[in-house]
């Protein structure tokens, strides 16, 4: 199945679920749905944003990313906030991936802030193949 069928299937089904459940709750009410409410094969997962989870900008030859240069200029966001430590997955990500496997998931789509693979335009950073390994040789152990 193509990649934005899928993405197409996932969102209606989604809609669907949380339609229903919007039409059946009275105000400040749950409802309980699990697996079994999905399709056989259905693929459980969830996936982070290098920016909102990687965090240490400065550590192991990242260069600055578009994003960090924008954050840290005066008047951009609202609150001051910037992703230097972000949720610091870049040192806690061992922890984040027990998480996932405690929740059940089946998936977990990771990206890696380019400004860390390429610090300039024309030097690759030999540092950032080690963080991409670590983090699937944790997920092999799983």
């Amino acid at each position: 199945m193509n990649t934005s069928l899928l993405y197409v299937v996932a969102n209606v089904l989604l809609l669907t679920i949380l339609r229903r459940s919007e039409a059946q709750c009275a105000p400040n009410s749950t409802v309980d749905f699990n697996r079994k409410d999905f399709p056989p094969g259905f693929v459980f997962g969830t996936a982070s944003s290098a920016f909102q989870y990687e965090g240490a900008v400065k550590e192991d030859g990242r260069g600055a990313s578009v994003w960090d240069t924008y954050s840290h200029q005066f008047g951009h966001i609202l609150d001051f906030s910037n992703a230097d430590v972000a949720v610091d997955q870049y040192h806690r990500y061992r922890e984040d991936i027990q998480l996932m496997v405690d929740m059940g998931m089946d998936a977990y789509r990771f990206s890696i802030s380019w400004s860390r693979i390429f610090p300039s335009k024309i030097i690759i950073n030999s540092q950032s193949s080690s963080f991409r390994s670590a983090h699937c040789h944790v997920f092999m152990l799983y």
